[in-house]
């Protein structure tokens, strides 16, 4: 089943890490300590956008006595996605103080 949910912020996070390099193939345990999210999060959402072909995945082999690991990738609709995606601000602002009115 497809859903047309908006993507959630964390969603959103992953594949703007991805797009720094986006014809980069990246492990999860990568992205989950990039965008610091533990992998019961990370591996559902890398599932999500796959599902939504916003992301590509490939498995490696793995070294001899060791598992394959899953790969991942911007597709090119995932580019087109975060090409779409507000810009987020580089540098944040301080907070507002409260200005007392002095009594003059």
């Amino acid at each position: 089943m497809h859903r047309d949910r908006p993507l959630s912020p964390q969603a959103i996070s992953v594949l703007r890490a991805l797009a720094a390099e986006p014809s980069n193939w990246r492990y999860g345990y990568d992205l989950a300590s990039e965008v610091r999210l533990e992998s019961g999060s990370l591996y559902p959402i890398l599932v999500r956008l796959a599902d939504r072909e916003l992301l590509e995945a490939t498995w490696e082999p793995g070294p001899e006595g060791r598992p394959p690991r899953h790969l991942y990738r911007l597709s090119s609709a995932g580019r087109e996605y975060v090409a779409e995606l507000p810009a987020t601000r580089s540098t944040r602002t301080a907070p507002r103080r409260n200005a007392r009115v002095s009594e003059a």
